[in-house]
């Protein structure tokens, strides 16, 4: 018996079974019988033995399936022949049954590894199984695909390198990469996919791309809108008309998958603009003639206008009545009926009631319409929802990060009762860590009706780097920074960094580590070693420093944390200015200096007649006596300090990078004199609160306090002291606020000019408003509205004693013809009176690195205050 199947064909039995229908049986037999009777007038001869008869039906009885003795299997290459025996339903032993045979050559055309199978049945009861390989694909190769690059397709197609090559692979390839290229607004896209043989049953695969014009969008109409204009609904969606300045956009094509996605954003529009009945009748895209570009046309009906009617809350919960409850809906009688609102509401309820311990909660609201006043009242109703259990915490997306370092910070534990509020918690702890480019929190089915899955998917982002950094701003100047960072260290949170950074006012390196969970404790730890060099020009010091720390962190509560640190270093504040003075002919140069100090150099001055009238000594300008009770050179020298401190920080923020409602405030207190030579105390406070003001307007109040004081009778040292401007009050240049050394007097300005020396205490506030830009987010650009405002003053008596002595007073001169003096100034200006700035602020994350510009208008200063209008800073990596 022989068998066999072939590019899907019917196995046909050479030899085997026959089914004849019974009229052909009946045909067969009378054609037997008249053979009888024609044998019958013959002579009678003698007969043998008489024989059984042989009937019809013992004729086409069918033969028994043979039973199979072996497998043998031909043709493979790279799958073992016990592989492909483990596919088939028969084994030896077993009937070649026409069905199992057929079930088994379908099953090896399922698994996708043979191109061409064939079944034969040998004489000596072997089934010969002969099979084609389908080649494995060496390589994917794309022609053409100018508009869309590889690193685009090879996400979405199934053929890769070392896959099995399928022809049904292929055309769901080709029909993915037109699909692609029709989101991009190219419907002429043709693909043509071709195969390079190659040696050992291996292929290269060719998509030769024909991108084709793209496809623009002629005209957005609309048809039925009477209370919008077709150019506000334009605005509404995301689809817009071709235009040549429109190349930073991809919303100029037709995609039929966006379409449906505006349906919603115009019902959204309506629908928080009182029109709850509105519907989208029909969208329909019409290609034009020279098939060039597409009509878009909506068609829509826009329905009443509605205001609110009754508000109303009812709830059967026992901790909660419906008057605390009505507090949390931003909707109020007399109101035009916005949906979004409503919406708002439903989740302002759920959270006050979960912060409020009831964990499950259904909110439904109710709407009913009156249409004959245009009307709509609102009831929400509150009741206690089923329980639900978390059945498993799933993580997903980490392939580097340990498990433990997310499970850590999320708030739910297996066996847990669910809780949106901690679910949500969790997802801004997770985010907050600032290893993951994306963090979601989804919800599934459990194994009981009563029980939830949690699937915490996260997206890796890059947390090490090796980084040069080239940057300017209107404070440095030039900015160079060299450093190793890794803020994930083998995954496990740790945090590492070498860094060293060089500018035109700084030069420091540094070593940093923290262990976030020291011993497996919510128990940070770490410490660092550096040395800076700082160069305080407003000031007229340069401060070398060079220490180490140490810090430990704990938690207090769910939002709070709590520090302590220690600090020690050496700091050694030098003068490195040289001045001159004139004096007479025969006084000693040491009498004007003080003791100890030696002069640069003394030249003698001549006048015309060549006759010495002085002598003009140079010397560093501490080294003069009349200078050295000023503030700068009162703090130079050499100082140990020892520093210990505490804080205390809090953060409700509902996201820890971009908030939009929560706040966040802290505390730290330290104190200097345990060892070392340096005796003070200091205390700063911080704070912020974050708030939705309409739509995706985000307001928030900022502000620091902070205030410095010696004890044991030492005042604070100028390095010590608070220096405020640039970034930390815009509008001000660095150390541009705040008490002031005069020197002297802007001739043209009247301003008065000097160093500045310092505050002990400060207090700046900062409101702002983040502008929503009609820009996609991966731009990365923001903008917003500040004003900043504050006091920043208050220096030590010792300090202000200059202003006792007249030798020290700064003359104004009025009149410059005539040598007039007029008004004189105390050199030490210190005042705690309110300053305040206004502007815009606008950043952007743009390739080259993070850019920012800030325009501030001074609106009240004082005259002694340096100011800036304008501050740009950039800066790259690479």
């Amino acid at each position: 018996m022989s068998l066999y199947k072939s590019g899907g064909g019917v196995i046909r039995a050479l030899i085997g079974r026959a089914i004849i229908g019974r009229a052909a049986a009946a045909v067969i037999a009378s054609v037997l019988a008249m053979c009888s009777l024609a044998g019958a007038q013959q002579p009678v001869q003698q007969e043998p033995a008489p024989q059984p008869s042989l009937t019809a039906e013992d004729l086409f009885r069918p033969t028994p399936a043979p039973i199979i003795q072996g497998i043998r299997v031909t043709g493979n290459q790279r799958i073992e022949a016990d592989t492909v025996g483990s596919y088939l339903p028969l084994q030896p032993g077993m009937p070649a049954d026409q069905e199992l045979l057929d079930l088994s050559l379908k099953t090896l055309f399922r698994t996708g590894l043979f191109s061409d199978v064939k079944l034969d049945m040998q004489p000596n009861n072997v089934l010969l199984i002969t099979v084609v390989e389908n080649p494995i694909v060496n390589q994917v190769i794309y022609e053409g695909n100018r508009r869309v690059k590889n690193d685009k397709l090879e996400p979405e197609l199934q053929l890769t390198p070392r896959s099995i090559y399928t022809r049904a692979k292929v055309q769901a390839d080709v029909q993915k990469i037109i699909e692609l290229y029709r989101a991009k607004g190219r419907f002429a896209t043709i693909v043509t996919p071709k195969v390079k043989p190659l040696e050992q049953n291996r292929i290269d695969v060719i998509f030769e791309i024909d991108e084709g014009p793209k496809t623009g969008i002629a005209k957005v109409n609309f048809i039925g809108n009477e209370v919008f204009t077709d150019n506000e609904l334009r605005g509404v969606v995301l689809t817009k008309e071709s235009r040549w300045w429109r190349f930073f956009t991809n919303y100029d094509n037709y995609d039929p998958d966006r379409l449906e996605y505006e349906r919603q954003l115009l019902r959204e529009h309506y629908g928080k603009n009182g029109y709850a009945d509105f519907q989208v009748v029909s969208a329909v895209a019409e290609l034009t003639p020279d098939r060039k570009d597409f009509f878009i046309t909506f068609k829509v009906d826009e329905g009443p206008k509605y205001t609110v009617g009754d508000v109303r809350v009812k709830t059967t919960l026992a901790k909660l009545n419906a008057e605390a409850l009505e507090n949390f809906v931003p909707i109020k009688e007399g109101q035009t009926f916005d949906s979004e609102r409503v919406e708002k509401a439903v989740e302002s309820i759920t959270f006050a009631t979960g912060t409020a311990g009831y964990a499950f909660v259904d909110v439904n609201q109710r709407l009913i319409r009156h249409e004959d006043s245009n009307t709509i009242d609102l009831t929400f109703e509150v009741n206690e929802g089923p329980r639900v259990y978390v059945d498993r915490i799933n993580i997903k997306g980490n392939a580097r990060t340990l498990d433990k370092i997310i499970r850590r910070e999320i708030r739910l534990a297996e066996g847990d009762a669910f809780n949106r509020v901690l679910v949500d918690r969790s997802r801004a702890r997770v985010r907050s860590l600032g290893y993951f480019k994306e963090v979601t929190i989804e919800e599934k089915p459990g194994s009981a009706p009563d029980r939830t899955e949690l699937d915490v998917n996260v997206e890796e982002q890059s947390t090490g780097s090796l980084s040069l950094g080239v940057g300017i701003s209107s404070t440095e100047n030039f900015i160079v920074d060299v450093s190793v960072e890794e803020r994930n260290l083998l995954g496990r949170g740790q945090y590492l960094r070498f860094r060293v950074q060089a500018s035109s006012r700084t030069r420091q390196v540094d070593i940093r580590f923290t262990q976030p969970y020291f011993l497996d404790r919510n128990l940070a730890a770490g410490g660092s070693l550096f040395n800076q060099r700082t160069n305080y020009r407003e000031a007229g010091f340069i401060r070398n420093r060079i220490g180490f720390g140490l810090n430990a962190g704990f938690q207090v509560s769910e939002y709070g944390r709590g520090g302590l640190n220690y600090l020690l270093t050496r700091d050694s504040v030098i003068i490195d200015t040289d001045t001159s003075q004139n004096i007479g002919v025969g006084v000693d140069p040491l009498s004007i200096l003080v003791a100890g100090a030696m002069p640069t150099s003394v030249t003698p001055l001549f006048n015309d007649a060549n006759q010495q009238v002085g002598q003009q000594v140079v010397a560093n300008i501490c080294d003069f006596a009349a200078q050295s009770l000023t503030p700068t050179c009162e703090s130079r020298g050499e100082f140990l300090t020892s520093l210990v401190g505490v804080s205390l920080n809090f953060d409700t923020r509902d996201d820890p990078i971009t908030p939009r409602r929560g706040w966040r405030g802290g505390v730290s207190i330290g104190v200097a004199g345990l060892g070392g030579d340096v005796n003070y105390y200091q205390t700063e406070l911080n704070g912020a609160w974050y708030h939705p003001i309409i739509g995706d307007f985000i307001g928030s109040l900022k502000g620091r306090v902070g205030y410095i004081d010696g004890w044991g009778g030492d005042g604070v040292r100028l390095s010590d002291r608070f220096f405020e401007g640039a970034s930390t009050f815009r509008g001000f240049e660095v150390a541009g606020v705040g008490p002031r050394y005069v020197t002297r007097v802007d001739p043209e300005t009247g301003d008065l000019l000097g160093q500045s020396i310092g505050a002990k205490a400060y207090a700046i506030g900062t409101a702002e408003i983040l502008l929503p830009l009609p820009l996609p987010d991966q731009y990365g650009i923001r903008a917003s509205l500040f004003s900043d405002f504050g006091t920043v003053g208050m220096v030590d008596d010792s300090t202000k004693l200059l202003n006792e002595n007249p030798q020290f007073f700064v003359d104004a001169d009025l009149d410059p013809t005539t040598g007039v003096n007029g008004r004189e100034y105390a050199p030490i200006r210190d005042d705690m009176s309110l300053r305040v700035t206004a502007g815009v602020s606008v950043s952007w994350d743009s390739p080259f690195g993070p850019v920012r510009f800030d325009f501030a208008k001074i609106i009240r200063k004082e005259d002694y205050d340096q100011t800036e209008g304008f501050r740009f800073s950039a800066g790259t990596n690479f």
